[in-house]
């Protein structure tokens, strides 16, 4: 997708610490003890004669329970009477009120005495303090970690000081405390088999993951098949869109669900699907650094999308992404139902199948997350919100939790792309089938041959040199669904003034230069008139100008991937003798 970049400024947290007020009284009184008055003992009330009102001061103070283990809460209520200050001390300190009740934590094994005294008398509780019950500590380990579908793995378990287990994810029931079993799955993917246990000392839990992915070397577990035709169900059609099938899990579980016709766009980066999802997947929140539900919004060339962020085990070919974040679009929950005003500017709502063109968005391109350390530092890029009840406030995002490239997390085959298309001729084609292969010189299939590498800047861009005007801000983008770039000698459509429509099939070149200069080749390529194909294509030579949206940019949407291999390596990624971020072809 054609994207647009924001500046941002940094968000302070403030915390205002509460202040304790003392009074202290500034006189000398005399003390007097009455006959039968005494210094006092655990739990008594004593007198004494230093008084507010001048007569004699009492004090007493009690704890509950007066047996606890370390770290218990233990309340201690006190009161007292002609008595104008009152001070703690022993396994407690500082001014008090005259009378009150306050929680305390057990310390240290041992007998903790808290002491009050008021107008100079003194009241004492002593509490006994025993050691806690120690907790749980659950150990869950897989042997071999690591297997391809059907191949068997042992699964062993303990837990100290537990009393009951109940296992969760990828397996069920009621378990030992300790043991083994022989487990496998049938399907490429993560699997987390979680142990939780509890004992007098509190609970605990293990978890160890399974990765299940086919032999090594066979040269299919890392590809999917890419089809360009009349797109989803509710879109009246389609033209020069690629599309894939992803399938989304609920973190460390087999609950699943298949999007089709989801977009595979290298201008992007992060999974976004469009809402509803299956309401059985029941996908976990995803929060801001303050707690709140994380919305988020991404401003693309044609508009914007809006919803909630959540996570997933992400399944494409047979390569999974576990436990990412990943964007909701649309998502009409309480939380996100109001669209901030800071999103709603960058143009129209994508948020349905007709605006969108797809099911969703699959961002494959040069960087590992959408937003980066620009959303870590920053609470007003516009990007992120933390949203509650329907309001919605710019919020900083760390790295982790931020919608991320599904491949950068893939366990292997996680450097980068390779998207192949056939050649398409200038009548265009009704239907298109390809393939997007995952990593970059990983496989005997992803292997960089004759193709030349393109470095980017921090950005993604290189220049593009188009009749003597140089476009500094060029990229590569499948989401893209023409070439886009400024010449004021071809005809607009009249049907759409985005397109261009020569009388007839145009020859054009320019030439493309890595953001460093280390390379350096010219791009043929033929715009075709899109108002002259015929109703059924789905894939054609066209393309439209940027217009005022992409000033200083050449953008070689998808017709650019049409008879290439073109390679795109993410960002910090060594291979092929160069570090990413950068495009082969």
């Amino acid at each position: 997708m054609k994207t647009m970049t924001f500046s941002s400024l940094r968000l302070a947290s403030l915390r205002s610490p509460m202040t304790a007020l003392g009074l202290a009284l500034g006189m000398s009184l005399s003390v007097l003890l009455a006959a039968c008055g005494g210094g006092g003992g655990d739990n008594a009330s004593t007198n004494g004669s230093n008084s507010a009102s001048g007569g004699a001061a009492t004090v007493g103070i009690s704890a509950t329970p007066t047996t606890a283990t370390v770290g218990q809460l233990i309340t201690l209520n006190w009161t007292s009477t002609n008595a104008s200050s009152c001070t703690a001390s022993g396994a407690w300190s500082g001014a008090v009120a005259t009378s009150g009740s306050q929680a305390v934590t057990a310390g240290a094994v041992g007998t903790a005495s808290y002491t009050l005294t008021c107008g100079g008398v003194s009241s004492t509780a002593n509490v006994t303090i025993n050691a806690a019950p120690a907790a749980p500590v659950v150990s869950v380990v897989l042997t071999p970690a690591s297997a391809t579908p059907g191949q068997s793995s042992q699964l062993s378990w303990s837990a100290t000081n537990a009393t009951s287990c109940t296992a969760a994810g990828a397996w069920t029931g009621n378990q030992a405390t300790s043991g083994t079993l022989a487990v496998s799955q049938s399907a490429v993917g993560t699997y987390t088999y979680t142990l939780n246990c509890s004992g007098t000392g509190g609970s605990a839990s293990g978890s160890a993951n399974l990765a299940v992915a086919n032999p090594t070397g066979s040269g299919g577990n890392n590809t999917a098949t890419v089809v360009v035709d009349s797109g989803p169900s509710g879109l009246d059609n389609s033209i020069n869109e690629p599309y894939v099938s992803v399938t989304v899990c609920r973190p460390g579980t087999t609950v699943c669900q298949t999007i089709d016709h989801v977009l595979v766009d290298t201008g992007s980066y992060g999974l976004r699907l469009l809402a509803p999802l299956n309401s059985a997947l029941a996908l976990p929140a995803v929060n801001t650094p303050s707690g709140a539900a994380a919305g988020e919004c991404v401003k693309f060339a044609d508009g914007y999308t809006w919803g909630s962020v959540q996570q997933a085990d992400v399944r494409i070919g047979g390569e999974t992404a576990p436990a990412i974040s990943l964007q909701v679009i649309g998502d009409s929950s309480s939380n996100f139902a109001n669209v901030p005003s800071t999103c709603t500017s960058a143009g129209g709502n994508m948020g349905s199948v007709s605006t969108l063109g797809a099911n969703g968005i699959l961002g494959v391109g040069l960087f590992k997350q959408d937003c980066g350390n620009t959303c870590l530092r920053s609470n007003t890029t516009g990007n992120y919100y933390a949203c509650a009840n329907g309001s919605c406030t710019d919020s900083p995002m760390a790295l982790a939790q931020q919608v991320s490239n599904p491949v950068s997390f893939f366990t292997t085959d996680n450097n980068g792309v390779l998207l192949t298309l056939p050649s398409v001729p200038n009548s265009g084609a009704t239907t298109l089938t390809g393939t997007l292969i995952f990593g970059v010189n990983t496989q005997s299939n992803n292997t960089i041959a004759s193709e030349t590498i393109y470095r980017t800047n921090s950005s993604g861009n290189f220049s593009t040199r188009y009749k003597n005007a140089t476009y500094g801000s060029s990229f590569i983008d499948s989401g893209s669904n023409g070439l886009f770039f400024s010449d004021s000698s071809l005809r607009n459509c009249s049907q759409s003034n985005d397109f261009y429509c020569p009388a007839s099939p145009i020859s054009l070149s320019a030439v493309n230069t890595a953001a460093d200069g280390s390379a350096s080749g010219t791009v043929n390529f033929v715009i075709v008139s899109e108002q002259a194909l015929d109703d059924s294509v789905t894939a054609a030579l066209i393309g439209g100008s940027t217009g005022s949206t992409l000033t200083g940019a050449f953008d070689w949407g998808l017709p650019f991937f049409f008879g290439r291999r073109v390679f795109v390596v993410i960002e910090n990624n060594s291979t092929g003798g160069a570090t990413g971020p950068y495009w082969a072809y």
